[in-house]
């Protein structure tokens, strides 16, 4: 791609939204069955190596909520810049980014490697499932020098309407993964170690391809010549981006509290919430697609000062969302049982997360809401409002409710997903009404 494709994207803003999510919906899809692949080759060495992956997922979590608010930051001012239509500004806050991305993973490659034991005795894992859990995250710590970049590069690639290079690369480094998998866990006999290996082995593929590609196809480049250190745009940055990356920090936060709450009830019931958690993973993924595309095209318009343009496609959006989550929650509803035997085998498991997952699949069309709602006031330079949504839905609400259920009231792990239900709710109304009050506020200019 050479050139800036705002007019383009102005011209039809329903057309511009589906062509940019749809490749990104692949590559979230594919970023998500990284997780699965490791999930479903590691399940078949028994519960204690799924629910070593269960209590890693939370600390892989966090690798993924650093990324995300870099890359919001970077594509919520890279894109308005293309609005604007200054290219200039737009390659040298690139730079910035890269730059910001590499720090980053040379302080959690050091704090990771310092924290990995203490973190998995909070978590609550047994004595076995720690050592497993952490010969698996080693791994993935040596990773994040080749991830980091990997993922700001597409982000520089999203942020000018770009995502069919991603998608390409990303579904080829996971089908490399697939074949590695099996080889690294079972021929070569490395167990839960062997999954991080070929996702090593993927991520530093992933960052060759796009440093070649971004050579050969980007409109912004990366170059000396282009960086002016800038304070102003660094805060931009990090006005979106750090209550981004910290929104997603929340959602490890809570998903290490569910397991917590989990291991009360014993190692099953880890494994099985940690099947269900990849299982929901494949309903939202594709949601966070839709919001990215949000945040692109919204910061497009925002830059180029075509505010009508702005609600419309919010709630068009929004709308899509919500049809496709709870689409998938019905069939998942329906079909629970089909669904997580590619997971596992064993009849305990499944018993337990298809109870679970008939009543989790009703926050899948409410995480659809919120998320998008952030994606939209960050597409226009305020990372605030989703950060405070998500604190609603996690600190004043559902874990609250979750502890109260299980060590007060006593009841079952089901009750665990009823609080993930009404914080989805009460956010969704805090959501809702904040993006009414920012639209109007807008129009009204």
């Amino acid at each position: 791609m050479q050139k800036n494709r705002v007019d383009e994207f102005i011209k039809n803003p329903k057309k511009a939204l589906i062509k940019l999510a749809m490749p990104m919906i692949i590559v979230m899809v594919v970023q998500t069955m990284y997780n699965i692949v490791d999930t479903a080759f590691v399940g078949r060495l028994g519960a204690d190596a799924i629910a070593a992956l269960t209590f890693s997922f939370p600390l892989f979590f966090i690798l993924i909520s650093i990324n995300s608010g870099i890359s919001a930051g970077i594509t919520s001012r890279i894109s308005r810049y293309m609005g604007e239509k200054n290219k200039e500004q737009a390659e040298n806050t690139a730079v910035h980014g890269l730059l910001i991305s590499i720090t980053c993973a040379v302080l959690v490659f050091t704090i990771g490697f310092l924290s990995l034991k203490p973190l998995f005795i909070i978590f609550g894992a047994s004595d076995s499932v720690i050592q497993l859990g952490i010969s698996y995250m080693s791994v993935i710590l040596i990773s994040v020098f080749f991830m980091f970049p990997a993922y700001i590069l597409h982000s520089i690639f999203s942020s000018q309407g770009d995502t069919k290079t991603p998608m390409k690369i990303w579904v080829f480094t996971l089908l490399v993964n697939i074949a590695l998998d099996p080889i690294f866990i079972y021929v070569l006999g490395f167990g839960v170690k062997g999954a991080a290996i070929a996702t090593l082995i993927s991520y530093l593929l992933a960052l060759t391809l796009f440093t070649y590609y971004f050579r050969k196809k980007s409109y912004l480049k990366i170059r000396i010549k282009s960086f002016k250190f800038s304070f102003r745009i660094l805060r931009e940055i990090f006005n979106v981006g750090a209550p981004a990356s910290l929104t997603m920090l929340l959602m490890s936060v809570y998903i290490m509290f569910l397991n917590r709450f989990m291991a009360h009830f014993g190692t099953d019931y880890v494994a099985a919430f940690g099947i269900v958690s990849r299982l929901e993973s494949v309903a939202i993924m594709p949601i966070v697609a839709m919001s990215m595309s949000l945040l692109t095209i919204i910061g497009m318009f925002y830059g180029a000062k075509r505010l009508d343009l702005i609600k419309n496609i919010s709630w068009y959006g929004i709308k899509i969302s919500i049809l496709f989550t709870s689409a998938v929650g019905f069939l998942f509803f329906l079909f629970s049982p089909v669904f997580l035997r590619i997971f596992t085998s064993e009849p305990a498991l499944i018993a337990i997360a298809s109870k679970y997952l008939r009543i989790e699949v009703l926050t899948f069309p409410l995480m659809a809401v919120s998320m998008n709602i952030a994606r939209i006031i960050q597409g226009m330079g305020f990372g605030l409002p989703g950060f405070m949504i998500n604190l609603i839905r996690i600190v004043l609400i559902a874990v609250p409710l979750a502890y109260i259920f299980v060590f007060i009231l006593g009841y079952s792990y089901l009750s665990i997903a009823v609080a993930m239900v009404l914080g989805g709710i009460a956010s969704n109304i805090v959501g809702i009404i904040w993006l009414k009050i920012k639209l109007k506020t807008l129009i009204s200019k």
